[in-house]
């Protein structure tokens, strides 16, 4: 077996779809984990020549791997070192392009929004019967800035009127804030509907960090940023889905910076996709939202 289907090969092993054609030439290139259509989240740089020796991952996934045609044991000092500077390239490599690949992202985003729109009465918002609490609109596609805690537009999450959702630029750690200047308590939760219906039910601030993996580094960046802040972590109950990961997520971020956990107490009959708090205004209302945050020591609700 050559090189490329050796480092084909280790991609695969990795769960990622490796592409139909690899280049050896020591470039870095981008593919489609999944091998359909879509972002191209996956990345490589591969040399053949001397040991043959490369680099792989998924900046979706927060993979990186290594692969080398021989092992250490099997490599000659002289072998050796070469190949770990040469990984260690590699790696630099992938991060210059990784930051100004984000640069980019985040250079597109702030064009886009400022020649951005307030939403009206956008068929998204009304479905999930929320105001739109500063988003705005590109079109018919609803924009959602994801900002660090300097306050900096790092990148923009899409909903179409259907609901699709879709992100491109740094996610990690971003996130956007609902209400005034958290003062005491700051909820954290995963979607923006969610954190609108929280927010609207409580007058509470609320950051929203869109989905369960990026709920602990949000946290954790507010408790950095504000450390005096209770964080709050409102949690999705994913209760058909194996481990409930929102759940899970929302225990892990609280247990990390001290703060707690506040999850939808949904009333009898529950239909099986009610998940969030969006879902239980939906079902029974705001005054059911607000019940789920009144026992939190020293919040005060707004309405």
């Amino acid at each position: 077996m050559n090189a490329l289907d050796q480092f084909r090969d280790a991609i695969t092993a990795a769960g990622i779809e490796a592409p139909d054609v690899l280049h050896d030439d020591g470039a870095i290139h981008r593919f489609s984990p999944s091998g359909r259509r879509g972002a191209a989240s996956a990345w490589y740089v591969l040399h053949s020549d001397s040991v043959a020796a490369g680099v792989f991952g998924c900046w979706k996934a927060g993979l990186t791997s290594t692969w080398c045609a021989k092992s250490d044991k099997a490599m000659t000092p002289a072998e050796l070192a070469a190949h770990r500077q040469r990984i260690k390239a590699m790696k630099a490599q992938r991060d210059a392009d990784e930051f100004a690949r984000l640069k980019g992202e985040a250079d597109k985003a702030a064009a886009r929004w400022r020649t951005a729109a307030a939403p009206g009465a956008h068929s998204y918002l009304v479905r999930k019967g929320v105001q739109p609490h500063g988003i705005r609109c590109d079109g018919e596609t609803l924009l959602i800035p994801l900002r660090d805690t300097a306050g900096k537009l790092h990148s923009l999450q899409t909903i179409t009127p259907d609901g699709e959702k879709r992100f491109k630029g740094r996610m990690k750690g971003c996130y956007f804030p609902l209400g005034s200047k958290p003062q005491g308590f700051l909820i954290v939760c995963e979607g923006f509907a969610t954190g609108a219906s929280i927010h609207e039910a409580t007058g509470l601030p609320v950051a929203v960090a869109f989905n369960a993996g990026n709920l602990g580094l949000v946290a954790a960046a507010l408790h950095k940023a504000y450390p005096a802040l209770v964080l709050v972590l409102a949690a999705d109950d994913d209760h058909l889905t194996p481990g409930n990961p929102g759940i899970m997520a929302a225990r892990q971020a609280a247990l990390a910076v001290g703060g707690f956990v506040v999850a939808p107490q949904f009333p009898k009959g529950r239909p099986p996709k009610a998940t969030d708090f969006n879902d239980l205004a939906a079902l029974a209302g705001l005054d059911a939202v607000r019940a789920c945050f009144a026992e939190i020591e020293g919040a005060t609700c707004s309405h």
